[in-house]
C-alpha cells in the first residue's frame, strides 16, 4: 500500500470504520487512481438523521450532489425522495423506476424541453421566481403545483447560491398571484441558504422572510401549504461545523411559531447525504521547486474532480510519508496554469506515486468533473 503505512492513526474528522474500509480496499485492489470511495455505512447514517428533527418533513436529495447511478439507487433503497434540475438527471430516476411522486424540480429556470419530459413522466412540483417561468409552466406544465423561490441571506455559506436566483418579497407575492391567474396551482415558498452554510441564523433569517411573504399571499386569498427549506447543510471538511441535530432544532422551532401546524415541509439535502462518506483516492505524479514555491502535483485537479476548491471549499490531506513536514501549493495535473487545487497546505513530504487521500469529498467532486485535456473523470466505488 504505497505511502500508506498501516499503523497510521485515524485522521481527525474521519469516522474509524470509515478509514479502516478505504485502507483495507486500497490494500487489496489494483484500481488506478483516481478513483472516489464512498461508505455506504456513512451514507446511511447521514440518511436516517436529516429530516428527523423537523415534524412534517420530507427529505429529497439533491441528484447533483453525485449523480451516479449506483448511488442515487442506493439513496432512493434509503427511502429519500429526490430534487432534480435537468433531463439528464430525470433520465437516471426514470431508468431506476423511481416514481414521480417521489421527484421535484427546484430549479427556478428549466428549459421548455425539460418541463415537457417532467410533465409527462408525472412530476408535479416546481419551483419558479420570474414571470417568464411562470409563462413557460404555464404553456408546459398547465396547473401544475409551483412554489416561489425568495432570495434569503448567504452570509457564512461556503458557496453563496443567492445572486442568480431569488426574489425579494414583493416580486415575489406578485409572482405568486401571477402564478394563479395564470392557471398554475401555487403552493408555497422554497429558499437557500447557500451550500455548506455554517452560520445556523441564515435560517432564523429566511424563515422570518417566508413567514411575511406567507401572511401576505392569505391576504391575497392564497392559502399556502408547503415550505421547502432546500439545502446547505453543512459537513466538516478542516474544521468542525455545526451538526444537523443542533440545526434542525433551532428550524423545527421556528416554523411551528410562526406557520400552521399542518405545513408540509421539504427538505434538499446533497452534501450533507453523500459529502463526508467520500474520500477520493489520488496518486503524486509530480514535485517542484519554483521560487518561494514547494508544488505538489497530483493526478486529480480542479477540472477532473476537484472543482470546488476554486471556490473556497478547502480539503483535508492525508499521506503516508514520515518526512520532513512544508507547505506545499497543490496541484492538478492539466496544462493549465487554473489547475490549483490548494495553496499553504503542510504535508509531509510524499515521493512519487505515493497515495493521497482526499476526506469528505463524495459531494460536488465527480459530478463536477470533466475529462479536460484527456485526464479521466474518477470512478465511484460505494464500500
Amino acid at each position: 500500500m504505497k505511502g500508506l503505512p498501516e499503523g497510521r492513526g485515524t485522521p481527525v474528522g474521519l469516522d474509524h470504520s470509515v478509514w479502516e474500509k478505504v485502507l483495507n480496499f486500497i490494500a487489496s485492489s489494483e484500481e488506478p487512481t483516481p478513483y472516489l470511495l464512498l461508505d455506504r455505512e456513512m451514507v446511511r447514517r447521514k440518511a436516517s438523521v436529516i429530516g428527523r428533527g423537523i415534524r412534517n418533513s420530507k427529505v429529497f436529495y439533491a441528484v447533483k450532489a453525485h449523480p451516479d447511478r449506483e448511488v442515487v439507487r442506493f439513496v432512493g433503497e434509503l427511502g429519500l425522495n429526490f430534487e432534480i434540475a435537468s433531463d439528464g438527471e430525470l433520465r437516471i430516476l426514470e431508468s431506476l423506476g423511481v416514481s414521480p411522486e417521489r421527484i421535484i424540480s427546484s430549479n427556478p429556470v428549466k428549459s421548455p424541453g425539460f418541463i415537457d419530459q417532467a410533465r409527462d413522466y408525472g412530476v408535479g412540483y416546481f419551483a419558479f421566481d420570474s414571470p417568464a417561468e411562470v409563462e413557460k409552466l404555464a404553456a408546459h406544465a398547465p396547473g401544475c403545483n409551483v412554489y416561489v423561490r425568495l432570495s434569503v441571506p448567504n452570509e457564512g455559506s461556503e458557496w453563496p447560491l443567492s445572486r442568480k436566483f431569488g426574489v425579494e418579497p414583493d416580486d415575489a407575492l406578485d409572482l405568486i398571484v401571477r402564478a394563479r391567474r395564470s392557471g398554475l396551482n401555487p403552493v408555497g415558498v422554497t429558499f437557500h441558504v447557500g451550500s455548506q452554510c455554517t452560520n445556523i441564523y441564515n435560517w432564523s433569517m429566511a424563515l422570518d422572510k417566508v413567514s411575511a411573504l406567507w401572511e401576505r399571499a392569505g391576504e391575497e386569498g392564497i392559502d399556502l401549504s408547503l415550505l421547502n427549506i432546500g439545502g446547505g447543510y453543512p459537513i466538516r471538511y478542516t474544521r468542525e461545523v455545526v451538526d444537523i441535530q443542533a440545526i434542525e432544532e433551532m428550524i423545527d422551532g421556528l416554523i411551528f411559531r410562526k406557520f400552521p401546524e399542518d405545513v408540509e415541509i421539504h427538505i434538499e439535502p446533497g452534501r450533507a447525504v453523500v459529502g463526508d462518506a467520500g474520500v477520493m483516492v489520488t496518486s503524486v505524479i509530480g514535485k517542484a521547486r519554483r521560487a518561494d514555491e514547494d508544488w505538489l502535483y497530483l493526478d486529480i485537479g480542479v477540472f477532473n474532480g476537484l472543482m470546488e476548491s476554486i471556490g473556497g471549499i478547502k480539503y483535508n490531506y492525508v499521506v503516508g510519508s514520515r518526512a520532513r513536514t512544508r507547505r506545499w501549493t497543490v496541484a492538478g495535473p492539466s496544462c493549465d496554469s487554473f489547475d490549483v487545487i490548494d495553496r499553504d497546505v503542510e504535508l509531509p513530504e510524499p515521493a512519487i506515486g505515493d497515495r493521497m487521500l482526499i476526506l469528505s469529498s463524495g459531494a460536488y467532486t465527480v459530478s463536477y468533473a470533466s475529462e479536460f485535456n484527456g485526464f479521466p473523470i474518477p470512478k465511484t466505488i460505494l464500500i
